[in-house]
């Protein structure tokens, strides 16, 4: 099994304020997320006037939230400038994490690709086919979010990101509510979309509690656990109440890796750990008392299925009616476990 790949999606929560502000946070959550572990830190790249029509108006989960402003405007507001992308790359090689972000159109894609070593499409670009081939023919792995998507839309995509090129694919499963409760999330989607796809797949967790899914969808095979994360719940901004704090992320991580540690190798076989008791516990053919040379070997006498303790241990009890009435080739002491060795044939 590969390790898990867990992204920290920053999102667009490095606006801050002012163009220094916004650095600042920015390089504050690509500390966070070195420091919780994760394996790479995502930003958002996308321009207003290229993602939404002009009158698209308010979405109601975020006037829900208290954010009660035209989307084209929240978009406009929160655009990542183009100059702060090599700037976050860098900081992002000196801290050992890796630099992502998602784009949203032909320019924030060009912008993107020269600093990052994969691509990420969000849920409702599943239907842009200019980005499906643009990442295709990146030659770059991608991660494609589903929310909100139906097979027919997933099928499309990838037979338009294959069609082109594409060659390493990840699907993740994904529920469009901000934040997602569990009910809704669906985790035994994960291995459905790796079969019926043949692609890897995962998870991006919109849930606010940050280790449950995680665990789940690794447990279920998941290659990458995506993850909205925040410098602090009580920041302004649409996404940072769903979003996890540097504290939760770190334990989102060490959860993963302790799933992944416990799920082994798949492979049954005596755990090193196992040894002691295998030899101490694991009841075999045991002489019940001291058995003199020539005697006749014999279950509830002389012989006995017991745990041999700290006693060798004799041979597998699916041999007991190979032993039975044979006779001692030499003196077994009380308590050791028989071998072939020790009766005639």
């Amino acid at each position: 099994m590969k390790r898990v790949f867990i992204v920290a999606e920053a999102g667009s929560n490095w606006k801050a304020g002012s163009p220094k502000q916004d650095r600042r946070r920015a390089e504050a959550l690509i500390e966070a997320a070195a420091a919780a572990g994760a394996d790479a830190v995502k930003f958002q790249t996308f321009r207003a006037e290229s993602v939404y029509v002009p009158n698209a108006g308010m979405s109601d989960y975020l006037a829900k939230n208290g954010v009660r402003r035209p989307i084209v405007d929240i978009f406009r507001d929160m655009a990542m400038p183009y100059e702060m992308l090599p700037r976050l790359a860098a900081i992002c090689r000196k801290r050992r994490i890796e630099f992502m972000s998602s784009a949203f159109s032909e320019k924030d894609f060009r912008a993107v690709d020269p600093y990052v070593k994969r691509h990420k499409i969000a849920s409702y670009e599943i239907t842009h086919a200019v980005l499906l081939r643009l990442a295709a023919r990146s030659g770059k792995p991608l991660f494609l979010s589903t929310g909100a998507s139906t097979l027919e839309d997933i099928g499309w995509a990838v037979r338009c990101f294959k069609k082109n090129g594409g060659k390493d694919l990840t699907l993740l499963q994904c529920t469009a509510k901000y934040p997602a409760p569990f009910k809704a999330l669906n985790l035994r989607t994960i291995p459905s979309l790796a079969s019926r796809f043949g692609v890897s797949a995962g998870l991006s967790d919109h849930s606010r509690e940050p280790v449950t899914a995680a665990v789940a969808a690794v447990a279920l095979g998941a290659a990458v656990i995506e993850k909205h994360f925040t410098l602090n719940n009580n920041l302004g901004g649409p996404d940072h109440r769903f979003a996890v704090t540097p504290d939760e992320l770190g334990r989102l991580v060490r959860a993963v890796r302790d799933c992944e540690r416990a799920l082994g190798s798949g492979v049954k076989t005596v755990q090193p750990e196992e040894k002691e008791l295998y030899y101490f516990a694991q009841r075999a053919v045991q002489a019940a008392r001291d058995i003199c040379r020539g005697e006749i070997l014999k279950e509830g006498g002389n012989i006995a299925v017991l745990r041999p303790g700290k006693q060798k241990k004799g041979m597998h009890p699916r041999f007991l009616a190979e032993v039975e009435g044979k006779r001692a080739r030499r003196f077994i002491p009380a308590g050791r476990g028989l071998v072939r060795a020790d009766y005639t044939k």
